[in-house]
């Protein structure tokens, strides 16, 4: 508890401090709830993409055992390349004053050289493998939102647990110490008035 001068005028101005205290805490928990409403929809699609990228994955493989059993793996490592693939600038949304970022949509195919045996299983598994490498870098996006939000969900937590388990009870605790003490000393001041009465109507 606090040490403070038992006086009306600081009874007024703790209460005043109870009660931005309490708004304080109603701010917080609201966007405590927000905060975790926003997880659970990042959280969704976040294993939306991790099930898409699983399935890339198998699809990648059966890709690229396609285009081997076509070429065989010498010739396959000789076919052209296209330039690798440049991903956009990811997406920038806020929330709650926090980043939110992912990949946009997937960047278009590039032109590789002709090749001396060109095969629709060889573009084939090249496209899919360009998929990969853009839904990778989304799944990786996502997980840093998630990230974020978790950060600033525990800090919002441990202040609004601050406000509600510390700070609130111990003003509220000093403002009835407060009152008791002047409560106390009006009595005392009631009686000593009257005693003082009773003296000087004896005299």
């Amino acid at each position: 508890m606090r040490e403070v001068t038992p006086t009306r005028s600081t009874a007024i101005e703790l209460a005043d401090e109870r009660k931005l205290m309490r708004q304080g805490y109603e701010f917080l928990d609201e966007k405590r709830m927000l905060l975790a409403t926003e997880m659970l929809a990042q959280l969704k699609i976040y294993q939306q993409r991790a099930d898409e990228l699983i399935a890339a994955t198998k699809q990648a493989a059966a890709a690229l055992a396609t285009a081997v059993e076509r070429h065989g793996l010498d010739q396959l490592q000789l076919y052209p390349k296209p330039p690798a693939p440049g991903l956009p600038p990811p997406k920038r949304s806020l929330f709650l004053g926090l980043v939110m970022l992912s990949a946009g949509k997937p960047p278009q195919p590039g032109e590789a050289a002709q090749a001396i045996d060109p095969s629709p299983e060889a573009k084939a598994c090249r496209a899919v493998f360009e998929t990969l490498l853009w839904a990778s870098a989304d799944l990786g996006l996502r997980a840093g939102n998630l990230n974020r939000l978790a950060r600033e969900y525990r800090r919002t937590e441990r202040r609004a647990r601050a406000l509600e388990k510390v700070l609130l009870p111990e003003v509220q605790q000093t403002i009835k110490m407060i009152d008791e003490q002047l409560d106390m000393m009006e009595r005392e001041e009631a009686v000593r008035t009257r005693w003082s009465g009773a003296v000087g109507a004896a005299t």
